[in-house]
């Protein structure tokens, strides 16, 4: 098998992929899993040192100074690239779990609270008026997870209509809540109970951004219908709003940042809602699951 077929192997969907990764991201993660096929790592250590990097690239932004920030960048640059690499090595290896699928994304949410926290101690103390910067970081990160909370749920749903895979908010979600009832008549195992009470709780917070989460829709119209508007979605996903974040710390300026992620970011949000809402309306119903 090729280099390009293994890649294509190691991806998701080419549609439900943000452009960062498709075009930066994913290809120098593929490569540095090439060099680490043969090893012993696992898809979780990988993950775990993902988190490293992106937790200690978050710290530097208290730092305020020009040098913390471009570290910064550096350090996230390194973490989304290792948090691609886990993944890939677990599709190619067919090695992947329920927990590290978790904890693949957990890691993203740890990433940003230590981001956003740190941005709000270190430029909250440097500004002339701290209530009003811990207000615009708040504000930032809230957005900040409401986009990555509405994008999984679009992704997720456009692959369980266009594969024809179990409901991501439902019957596939009964695999994790199985998993749960069964770990929790065990001893011991409290860090894969807790990465799987997280997950129960962040799923449910999804399904209220949406009713009919049981509703099946034509493959093929829902495809045709909303592969376009996927991909605007994919714009507000964790990966571009980092990158967006690197290139900002690059340029020392956190104020174009934080504003738009609130300002632009939410906007932008509003109108695909909206559009999506329309969208919706159209769609081909098959059958409830």
């Amino acid at each position: 098998m090729g280099w390009f077929a293994e890649y294509k192997k190691s991806v998701k969907m080419i549609e439900v992929e943000e452009v960062f990764d498709l075009i930066f991201y994913r290809p120098l993660a593929f490569l540095f899993v090439k060099l680490i096929y043969p090893t012993n790592l696992t898809p979780n250590q990988i993950s775990f040192i993902a988190l490293g990097f992106g937790v200690a690239g978050g710290i530097m932004y208290g730092f305020v100074s020009s040098q913390a920030l471009i570290i910064a960048g550096i350090l996230l640059i390194i973490y989304d690239i290792l948090d691609c690499s886990d993944g890939q090595l677990a599709r190619l290896k067919k090695t992947g779990t329920i927990t590290g699928r978790i904890i693949d994304g957990f890691s993203d949410w740890v990433v940003a609270v230590a981001i956003y926290l740190a941005i709000g101690f270190g430029f909250a103390n440097a500004a002339e008026e701290p209530f009003l910067m811990w207000l615009l970081v708040v504000l930032a990160g809230a957005s900040n997870a409401l986009h990555s909370i509405l994008l999984d749920f679009y992704r997720n749903r456009f692959m369980d209509n266009v594969l024809n895979r179990a409901n991501t908010l439902g019957d596939s979600l009964k695999e994790f809540e199985n998993s749960y009832a069964e770990l929790n008549t065990r001893p011991g195992k409290y860090f894969d109970k807790f990465i799987l009470w997280l997950y129960l709780k962040y799923s449910s917070l999804q399904k209220n951004f949406s009713t009919g989460t049981d509703i099946r829709f034509e493959p093929d119209d829902y495809y045709q219908k909303n592969r376009r508007i996927l991909h605007l979605w994919t714009y507000l996903g964790p990966t571009t709003e980092l990158t967006f974040l690197i290139i900002c710390s690059f340029l020392n300026r956190m104020d174009i940042f934080l504003w738009g992620i609130v300002i632009v970011g939410n906007g932008y949000a509003a109108v695909l809602y909206i559009y999506q809402s329309k969208i919706n309306r159209t769609l081909k119903q098959v059958a409830a699951v």
